[in-house]
C-alpha cells in the first residue's frame, strides 16, 4: 500500500506553508527533514486530515484519505509536536481514553496498554497524572497513545523532543522493528533521529519538498564539499569566518580538529571527508548553525 501526497498545497492568509508537495510513501520508516518552518507540521496535519489543504489531495491505497473516513482513521497514528490532555488524567487514564476513542474493545486495550506501558519505562507512573510527569515522560505517552491501534500508517512530528539519548536509541529500535510492513513517517530536523533507521528521506524547504531519495542517494549532493584539518585553537575564529564549521574536537597541544562544508578546501592541509547526512541538512539549512 502507499500514502500518496499529490500537489499539497496550504495558504494562510499572505503565507504558502506548504507549496505543491507531492510524495508516495512506501512502507518502512521515511524522514521528513526540514529546519523549524519549513512546512513539516502543516503538511503532517493534513496528511492527517486535521488541516483541509488549500489545493491537492492525500490518498492511501489510491483512495482519497477523506472518501476513507472513518476506515483510515482506525489505520492511523499520530503523534502531534504537542498533544493535549485533560489535567486530572493520569497516564493509564490517557490512553485508555484514546484507546476507546480508537474503539479498540477494552480487554484488548488493557493488555495494549500494560504492554507500551513496560516498553516506554513508564509503569512506574501509570498512575500519576500527565501534568505532572517530565517533558521526556510526555513524549513517550505521546509516542505510546500512537501505537495503540497498532496503526499502518504512523506519523510522528518530533517525536524525540524532550527524550534523553538513551530513550532516543531505544525508541529508533522500536521504530524499525515496528516498520518492518507499515509507513512510519519522522517529521523532525534532529539528522540523527532517521539517519540510521529511514529507508528513505524527503527534504522539506520553504514549504516545498525539494529532494527525496536515500541517505547515499541524497548526500551525493555533497560529495567532495566536506573537508577535514587540524588548525590551532586560536584560529578557530578566523577559519569560522571563512569555512562552515560542522563539527569541533579538541586535541592535545591546543590544537583542535574541524569538519566544514566547502565548494573547495579553504584550511591549508585538508583532507576530504566521506559526506552524512547531517552534513547536508547544514548545506541545505545553514542558518540552522549546529548539527543536532
Amino acid at each position: 500500500m502507499e500514502l500518496s501526497i499529490k500537489g499539497l498545497t496550504k495558504q494562510f492568509k499572505d503565507k504558502m506553508a506548504v507549496d505543491h508537495a507531492t510524495l508516495t510513501v512506501t512502507p518502512g520508516v521515511w524522514g521528513l527533514l526540514g529546519a523549524n518552518g519549513a512546512g513539516k507540521t502543516t503538511l503532517m496535519r493534513m496528511v492527517a486530515g486535521l488541516v483541509r489543504p488549500t489545493e491537492g489531495t492525500v490518498e492511501y491505497g489510491g483512495v482519497r484519505i477523506g472518501t476513507l473516513g472513518e476506515a483510515y482513521r482506525d489505520i492511523f497514528g499520530y503523534l502531534p509536536q504537542e498533544f493535549g490532555f485533560y489535567p486530572e488524567f493520569t497516564v493509564w487514564d490517557y490512553l485508555d481514553y484514546i484507546a476507546a476513542l480508537k474503539g479498540i474493545p477494552r480487554k484488548e486495550a488493557a493488555d495494549k496498554i500494560e504492554r507500551l506501558l513496560a516498553t516506554f519505562g513508564l509503569l512506574d507512573v501509570k498512575r500519576k497524572k500527565i501534568a505532572k510527569l517530565s517533558g521526556g515522560m510526555k513524549r513517550r505517552v505521546g509516542i505510546a497513545q500512537a501505537l495503540l491501534n497498532e496503526p499502518e500508517i504512523l506519523i510522528l512530528d518530533e517525536p524525540t523532543s524532550g527524550l534523553d539519548p538513551g530513550e532516543r536509541v531505544k525508541f529508533r529500535n522500536l521504530l524499525s522493528e515496528f516498520a518492518a510492513d507499515r509507513i512510519v513517517l519522522i517529521s523532525t530536523h534532529i539528522v540523527s533521529d532517521v539517519e540510521y533507521i529511514a529507508s528513505r528521506n524527503a527534504i522539506m524547504k520553504d514549504g516545498k519538498i525539494i529532494a527525496v531519495g536515500t541517505t547515499e542517494e541524497l548526500i551525493r549532493q555533497i560529495e567532495h564539499k566536506v573537508w577535514s584539518a587540524k588548525i590551532p585553537e586560536y584560529d578557530l575564529h578566523r577559519c569560522g569566518q571563512e569555512a562552515r564549521i560542522v563539527s569541533i574536537r579538541n586535541e592535545a597541544d591546543q590544537m583542535v580538529s574541524v569538519r566544514y562544508l566547502a565548494e573547495t578546501p579553504v584550511i591549508r592541509d585538508s583532507r576530504e571527508c566521506t559526506p552524512r547526512l547531517e552534513d547536508l541538512y547544514l548545506w541545505l539549512f545553514p542558518e540552522e548553525g549546529e548539527v543536532r
